[in-house]
């Protein structure tokens, strides 16, 4: 790495090296050549004058990339393609003549790029259902687990530490459904022409349509797919990139709430992220232990979530059959979408199956508000002993207020129990206190849910990609 000039952190610190695969240059210009093998082989199949030679040529020179020369001559021509189009022709010379016949530059940029997004998808739905795997088994192991749960970031009743796992599990179920309707409708442009009128291949088989129609479906075969846009411009529509970038913003969207609440958990000492061995939380506070993988998490989730609006300028400023201004940014944004989402689903991965739970810290918050809430419970008790419920419910009112002020303003303990304790209204009550105040009576049904939500919806999308299991999260730095 030339440390002189600037790097991008998405290859230098985060993305995986399977996706920054998946954007390289090798990749696109693999998959461009196999786009040239499949239309010249195509074309021979139908009848147009390659020869099998030269089919057998460009076989035998599809991985033979001479990255410098087709360098060389794209300085000359000012073109990529055309570059790569000689380049392949030096290697392939008997077939040199029927490279990118009847072709535009975009029957190999659109047909690659809609490969990559679907190959890059792949790789994303393999790690979002690992996190999801291991979300799974957080939820089940804390399903009985209470805890406070907060509206507003204020306590109100009691929730389950898995149960609340629900929640984040949840919005990666919603993203999954997403993210696999974007794959199922992966479509190529298929071998469209330079404006999409199909009109040099139509002048190369005489006019013959059904030719024209069979070419396209055999090249679109030839690469493993059956779709293809029914109408195109010079480029398969932009808002392709809209939508799937949409899937990424709202991957994003659920690690950014999920990295919010952990960083909130690990601030009030209840859940930690991993802490390793020798980190260093801040070079100047030896003692703390900063979220800093959820803060990465956020971080790049803030900005995966900004991208949607950049892909929405592009697909509207598409002028007529193309303009070339989508270009240069299309090579950014795309790609850093993917790298951004796949770090933090790496870092996710992490964080969700090495989460530290510290039981006693969550107990101890439960007895600090759970007098709070049970009034109501001691006061029906009280009721049924014989106790008028309007005096009751003065008393009780009168006692909270108090302990509510111990807490705020003398910054004491809540000794709300204390008070009823002490109080003659609620002695019918003091024998079956602790009873009443039994946390596992105040989480309803947290723990069934959590398993009937994990049987119904979860297990059915962990069996379908069974074969993509046990991946491991990554921290690269």
């Amino acid at each position: 790495m030339d440390n002189s000039i600037y790097n991008n952190p998405l290859i230098t610190r985060y993305a995986s090296k399977e996706m920054q695969r998946a954007f390289s240059d090798e990749k696109r210009f693999k998959l461009w050549r196999k786009l040239w093998l499949a239309l010249a082989e195509s074309e021979m199949e139908l009848g147009l004058g390659v020869t099998q030679e030269q089919v057998d040529d460009l076989k035998a020179n599809a991985e033979n990339i001479d990255y410098e020369l087709a360098a060389k001559y794209e300085r000359e021509v000012r073109h990529d393609v055309m570059a790569h189009v000689k380049a392949y022709g030096d290697y392939a010379k008997k077939a040199m003549p029927i490279i990118h016949l009847g072709a535009t530059s975009c029957f190999v940029n659109c047909n690659a790029e809609a490969i990559m997004l679907d190959d890059a998808l792949e790789i994303l739905l393999k790690k979002l259902v690992n996190v999801m795997d291991k979300l799974k088994k957080f939820a089940l192991k804390y399903k009985d687990m209470p805890t406070l749960g907060f509206t507003h970031l204020q306590p109100a009743q009691l929730t389950t530490v898995g149960k609340r796992a629900t929640l984040w599990l949840q919005d990666l179920e919603m993203d999954y459904q997403n993210l696999m309707h974007a794959k199922e409708n992966i479509r190529l442009r298929g071998v469209k022409g330079t404006t999409g009128t199909q009109a040099s291949f139509l002048e190369l088989f005489g006019g013959d349509e059904e030719k024209v129609k069979a070419l396209e479906r055999r090249v679109v075969e030839k690469l493993g797919y059956t779709k293809v846009y029914g109408v195109t411009g010079q480029t398969y529509p932009r808002k392709l990139d809209y939508n799937i970038l949409c899937v990424l913003s709202q991957i994003a969207q659920s690690a950014y709430k999920f990295s919010n609440d952990i960083r909130l958990l690990q601030s009030m000492k209840e859940i930690e992220e991993p802490f390793e061995k020798n980190q260093i939380g801040s070079s100047a506070m030896a003692y703390k232990r900063n979220p800093m993988r959820s803060e990465r998490i956020g971080a790049l989730a803030r900005y995966v979530i900004s991208l949607p609006m950049n892909s929405a300028l592009t697909a509207s400023t598409q002028w007529f059959e193309r303009t070339l201004d989508d270009s240069a940014n299309r090579r950014i944004v795309n790609a850093q979408a993917f790298m951004s989402v796949d770090a933090i689903l790496n870092v996710y991965m992490n964080v969700a199956e090495n989460l530290v739970v510290y039981d006693k810290v969550i107990a101890k918050h439960i007895r600090a508000e759970l007098p709070f809430m049970a009034t109501e419970n001691i006061m029906m008790a009280c009721v049924k002993a014989g106790g008028n419920r309007q005096e009751l419910h003065e008393r009780i009112r009168v006692l909270s207020m108090e302990a509510g002020k111990n807490v705020k303003v003398e910054g004491g303990e809540n000794n709300l129990l204390d008070l009823i304790k002490q109080d003659e209204m609620f002695k019918p009550v003091w024998e079956s206190l602790d009873e009443i105040l039994d946390a596992t009576k105040f989480i309803g049904r947290a723990p069934s849910q959590t398993v009937e939500f994990i049987e119904n919806e979860i297990d059915p999308i962990l069996r379908r990609h069974a074969v993509l299991l046990g991946e491991k999260g990554d921290v690269r730095i």
